[in-house]
């Protein structure tokens, strides 16, 4: 009985851990919507953090956290790309 049981349980946390866009936090994918996406720069500043949408959405995006609020930022957007290779740098003064 142990044995059957622990199967199962093997079973049904592969099943949810295959199911893209789902976290134990939120069982919401979260999408973005082509007219909802931010038409300018957003300055690296205001970025508080950003997040990958779900690769089930229709649209490919990037949701960026702002102080007041999330936006949708098309990642291919040369700005957008500048910004991840600026993350990605090592920090000079950081040893």
């Amino acid at each position: 009985m142990k044995i059957s049981l622990a199967l199962l349980v093997l079973l049904l946390a592969a099943a949810w851990a295959g199911r893209p866009g789902m976290s134990f936090r939120s069982s919401k994918v979260m999408c973005c919507r082509k007219e909802k996406f931010s038409r300018g720069r957003i300055p690296e500043d205001k970025i508080l953090e950003y997040h990958y949408t779900s690769p089930t959405c229709t649209h490919k995006a990037v949701l960026v956290t702002m102080p007041r609020g999330m936006v949708c930022v098309d990642p291919e957007e040369k700005w957008f790309q500048k910004y991840l290779r600026k993350q990605k740098k090592p920090n000079s003064t950081s040893k």
